[in-house]
């Protein structure tokens, strides 16, 4: 299976093009979109970015950032018949794709029990699988994605340790994008707005 999994975009319509003919050439079964398309919570700062993707046929799973409510990922789900990770999951043959959204800051924010939680509940609607992928938002908590100045999730962090995902796909850290590091037996990447080809 191959992703091409990307984050805060932040309203930007012309990277989507770019992104989605990247999607195209290199083939992708999946585009994982880990939060932050927006720069505020309306609907009208979402226009536009998902179009790419669809015109060119390609399967779109999304989870929201801190920069989107329910409502207007809700909006992207409906209208362009998106996969929704929040709370849910996906399964790729024997490969498993669970999630989570938001942070822990701004309006959008959940507790770290919330996270766990939501986590655990994605993850236990995977069965049969050999391969498990997490995706959130947020970075785990002592996560070098963070930098020692951006705190991450503790939720997050029990949710690697408990459910033992072999890859976990985060945003939020603009400076920190690209970053890989191993937690336990979990490799854990900073997508970023670049975004990462991934073949699992």
């Amino acid at each position: 299976m191959k992703l091409l999994a990307l984050s805060d975009v932040h309203g930007d319509v012309h990277w989507m093009k770019s992104m989605a003919e990247k999607a195209e050439e290199e083939k992708v079964d999946l585009v994982l979109l880990c939060g932050d398309l927006s720069n505020e919570d309306e609907i009208e700062s979402v226009e536009g970015l998902i179009g790419p993707f669809k015109k060119k046929n390609l399967d779109v799973a999304i989870i929201p950032g801190n920069h989107e409510g329910m409502a207007t990922t809700n909006f992207l789900i409906e209208k362009y018949g998106l996969k929704n990770l929040h709370g849910y999951s996906l399964k790729f043959g024997d490969i498993g794709i669970f999630g989570c959204g938001y942070a822990n800051i701004g309006m959008h924010q959940l507790s770290e029990k919330q996270f766990l939680e939501t986590l655990r509940k994605s993850h236990d609607q995977l069965k049969n699988v050999k391969k498990k992928v997490m995706v959130t938002h947020l970075h785990p908590e002592e996560s070098i994605i963070g930098l020692n100045m951006f705190p991450g999730s503790t939720g997050i962090r029990q949710a690697i340790e408990e459910l033992k995902p072999d890859l976990h796909l985060c945003g939020h850290i603009h400076e920190t994008e690209g970053v890989e590091e191993i937690i336990g037996n979990t490799k854990v990447i900073n997508v970023g707005k670049r975004g990462k080809i991934i073949e699992i």
